[in-house]
């Protein structure tokens, strides 16, 4: 018994021994799988949170190309506003245009030769010339200003023979001196247009610097891009030398029209391609010379 006993007890021994084995062993795994959850959850949530801030980050993108585009669309609007519409300004200057011819039909049915002067008539011909050819190649075009220039073409041409009949038989000195002035001009202007193209590419490969720089210019002193804005330069330098001129040989719809070119066209050539300096100061100088002329005469006429 007393063996047996011991054998029991033993055997009991054993028994408690594996189960505290056992119980360690199930506690040391549950803390595993326990360690392991948490560490899958804290993966899980690290990853929720970098997909978060991931969609943060691409809702926040999305909300400044959101913003980009109505900025640009503000722009391209703002831009497109009257104050900057090459277009409109374009308008406007071509019906002021048209208005000095409307002004030359006027006085030619309605004035008589002596209110004609040949100086600034011959002038409005050529300027006529040069600007109906810059509106049809200046961005953008402009066909209504090279429609009105091409009128007034006709319109100052049938002025000027009525002024020369007239001065012919009152003053036939002042006639030839113009016809030989007109000769000179057409001289100069032909071999200028020959030679031009040729001219201008000799400087521009030359490598002068500056001088090949300006040459070589959309805008420079080889295209009617400079030549128009000069030949207004010809219409202001008229008025300046006639600032004295009796008003009651002034044409009041002749410096109407030529006072409205020159407000509208200033703003007008610092919005076409090429930007144009030259016209916009011009216009200046034109305006200015005009509102003198008109103003002179609405004094003298109507106050």
């Amino acid at each position: 018994l007393i063996d047996n006993s011991e054998g029991y007890l033993s055997l009991v021994s054993f028994k408690l021994l594996l189960s505290k084995t056992y119980n360690r062993k199930i506690t040391k795994i549950r803390l595993f799988m326990m360690n392991s959850t948490n560490r899958l959850i804290a993966m899980a949530s690290r990853k929720a949170a970098g997909a978060t801030v991931q969609r943060s980050g691409q809702m926040v993108r999305q909300q400044q190309q959101t913003a980009v585009r109505w900025l640009s669309q503000t722009s391209k609007e703002e831009t497109k506003s009257w104050w900057n519409s090459a277009e409109l300004w374009g308008a406007c200057g071509a019906i002021a245009g048209w208005g000095m011819s409307g002004a030359a039909i006027y006085d030619a049915t309605l004035q008589g030769p002596e209110v004609i002067s040949l100086n600034m008539t011959g002038v409005l011909i050529v300027y006529s010339s040069l600007f109906c050819r810059w509106a049809f190649i200046v961005k953008p075009q402009n066909l209504l200003l090279a429609a009105c220039h091409a009128a007034n073409i006709v319109a100052q041409s049938v002025q000027l023979k009525r002024g020369l009949d007239y001065r012919s038989s009152t003053d036939p000195e002042q006639v030839q001196q113009l016809y030989k002035d007109a000769a000179m001009a057409g001289v100069i202007g032909g071999v200028a247009i020959a030679t031009g193209p040729r001219v201008r590419s000799m400087l521009t490969k030359a490598n002068l610097g500056i001088i090949s720089t300006i040459a070589a210019a959309d805008a420079g002193p080889f295209t009617v891009h400079f030549w128009a804005p000069m030949s207004k330069w010809m219409i202001s330098g008229a008025s300046f030398m006639d600032l004295n001129r009796p008003t009651d040989k002034v044409s009041l719809p002749q410096y109407s029209a030529l006072t409205a070119t020159g407000f509208f066209f200033t703003r007008y050539a610092l919005l076409v391609s090429p930007v144009n300096y030259t016209l916009c100061s011009v216009n200046i100088a034109l305006f200015l010379s005009s509102a003198w002329h008109l103003g002179r005469k609405i004094n003298a006429d109507y106050l």
